[in-house]
């Protein structure tokens, strides 16, 4: 699968390293409502190129899991800043 990495020159390698690491950061500085989101950006960063399609749960059961996800962040983050900034969607 990563056989494209033993022909890269350490040149092509750094490049590959620092276009990684700006993707992963990207992810990680998400925040607000931008950490509930789909992001195939992230998955596109891969040589492979598969558009997966999720299997999406059903309404119910969506927000059970956010629910549980936004407790999570306040027994992981317990100090973390706070923000009740209204969802408002891109205009694009």
């Amino acid at each position: 699968m990563d056989e494209d990495l033993e022909t890269m020159t350490r040149e092509a390698l750094i490049a590959e390293v620092k276009r990684l690491r700006d993707g992963i950061r990207t992810h990680r500085d998400s925040s607000g409502h931008e950490l509930c989101w789909h992001h195939p950006d992230l998955w596109g960063l891969l040589p492979e190129k598969s558009d997966p399609v999720p299997m999406v749960p059903t309404w119910p059961e969506f927000l059970r899991g956010c629910l549980r996800y936004r407790q999570s962040l306040d027994e992981q983050l317990p100090n973390a800043r706070r923000s009740d900034v209204p969802y408002e969607p891109n205009s694009e």
